[in-house]
């Protein structure tokens, strides 16, 4: 496989991760920062910048709404980011979750 295949796969799984991650939140909501270790669990290190193009990716898709303070940004899920992980909708350039049971 070559680079920008398995960049733009990282990229969609990261991006599910982060929707992932938000819906586990009472308020659906998460602080850049919290992102970092999160992903890395999932074996994708990267730093905040990375992070924030792809809360910025996943704005401009409607799945997340992003709030600036200071050099943190707040993500909060949308419900198209919702329906997004009950496999209601597919958004381009996020990986779909798995079926309950796979």
């Amino acid at each position: 496989m070559n680079d920008i295949n398995m960049d733009m796969l990282i990229r969609e799984e990261a991006r599910l991760i982060i929707l992932k991650e938000l819906g586990k939140q009472v308020n659906e909501s998460l602080s850049s920062s919290l992102f970092e270790p999160v992903l890395a669990q999932f074996a994708i290190r990267v730093e905040r910048p990375w992070i924030h193009g792809e809360l910025e990716y996943l704005r401009v898709m409607g799945a997340i709404t992003v709030t600036s303070v200071g050099s943190v940004k707040i993500a909060t899920l949308t419900d198209l980011g919702r329906r997004h992980l009950d496999r209601d909708v597919a958004i381009e350039g996020v990986k779909r979750p798995s079926r309950r049971g796979e």
